[in-house]
Parts: structure tokens; sequence; C-alpha cells
């Protein structure tokens, strides 16, 4: 007996289990670094606003805030450098410059995104979004690199108190899809995206990106890709 696809996921989500992988109505995708490849001009303009401000440790910096929100990069900035530390003044800084070469070189797309999407959304699952960036600054980015149209709904940092690694932004993300996160599926790079949907109760699955995973890390994964030309593999 085949049951209905809707009572189906409704007994999954009683469960709080995968019962089988063809069960998976919906993913979640982070934006930086797995779709569009902002990290790296990113990195381009900590750097230069770090040597023009004489900061040290930026490297530790940088990866200590990937995935956050612009509140929690805020607290994490204050604290390594200090209360004395001109934080709105980098904050704005790294934003101006980063203004800069999106309108001068625009975003890359990162490898392999286009038919991933394009393969899921043929394959019938629902596609949300959970990003720490502003929605204006995502939509606008996603509008530009074509991409926006593949997705449900977007969830983005201001909609949260915390950022990741705190689970909230993904609760959110699977909330706005009515499903519950233990079947639903979350792509992300960095260590604290993936800290994020673990926590949430997501399956988690890995696409580095400018961190490698840690075996810490690589214990909260179900998959680890090098691009998302593997999605097809699994899902």
């Amino acid at each position: 007996m085949v049951l209905p696809q809707k009572l189906l996921y409704k007994n999954i989500f009683f469960y709080g289990i995968f019962t089988d992988m063809e069960n998976i109505p919906a993913v979640i995708f982070d934006m930086d670094g797995v779709l569009l490849d902002t990290e790296t001009i990113c990195d381009r303009v900590w750097e230069q606003t770090a040597q023009e401000m004489h900061l040290s440790d930026i490297d530790k910096a940088i990866n200590e805030c990937r995935g956050c929100n612009k509140a929690d990069t805020r607290l994490l900035l204050q604290k390594r450098y200090g209360c004395g530390f001109d934080v709105e003044y980098m904050m704005a800084r790294t934003s101006e410059l980063f203004h800069v070469i999106e309108d001068r070189e625009g975003i890359p797309i990162m490898k392999g995104v286009e038919t991933a999407l394009a393969y899921l959304k043929k394959n019938g699952y629902r596609l949300a979004l959970a990003s720490s960036t502003r929605g204006l600054v995502v939509r606008r980015q996603l509008t530009d690199a074509g991409l926006i149209s593949f997705f449900e709904t977007i969830t983005t940092g201001e909609q949260v108190i915390h950022s990741k690694p705190d689970p909230e932004i993904y609760r959110k993300a699977c909330g706005s899809l009515g499903l519950a996160p233990s079947i639903c599926v979350a792509i992300e790079d960095s260590p604290n995206g993936i800290r994020s949907a673990y926590a949430a109760g997501m399956k988690c699955v890995m696409i580095p990106d400018k961190i490698q995973p840690t075996d810490e890390i690589r214990s909260l994964l179900w998959k680890c890709c090098t691009s998302l030309d593997c999605i097809s593999t699994f899902l």
C-alpha cells in the first residue's frame, strides 16, 4: 500500500526521523559560499580594511565571523579587538568596498549551482534559503544571479536574534515551509552554518569553501562534497 504524500510526510514529522531518502521534501541552502562566491570578495575587503586600520589576526576574525549576521559580527569583533575598537567604521568600510567590487566585477556563481537547483526543482524538492546576510542584499544578489525564482521562501539575518551557529535561522526557515527540521536537508559551506543546521535537527551537507571540516564538523555531517555537482548522487 502506498501512502499519500501528505500522510507520509505527516508520519515522518511525527516520528522525527528519515525513513527513506526519497521522503525528504525540502532542501534549505545557505547563500554565501554555497550559491554565490561572496566569501572571496568579503575576504578581500576585510583584509584591505584591516591593513587600513592596522589590525592583527584578521584571518582569525574572518573565520570566526563566517555565517554570522551583522549583530553577531559586531559582538565578535568588539570582543576580539576591545571596547575601544571602531566596529561601526569597519562594518561601513567593508560594505563600501564590497559594493565597489560587486558593481565593477559582479559576484560569481559557485560551481554546479544552476544544475543542482534545476535538478532539485525538477524532482519535486521544495527549496528555501537561510542566509545570515540582510534580506535586501540577499534578494538583490540572487536576482542579479538569476537564482531567486528557485526559492519558495527566504529567511535572512535581520529576522533572527542570533545568527549561525545558533539554530534559530534554520528552525525559522523550516517553519516557513511548514516542515519539521528533521525531514529537511541543509546545504552549508562553513562550520558555523553546519553547527546551526545540526542543532536545528537537520541532515547536514557540507560543500567546503574557505574552511575545511574538522573531525568535530565531520561528525555532524550527512554528506560532504567538493561542489554542488554531487547533489544528484544522493537526492
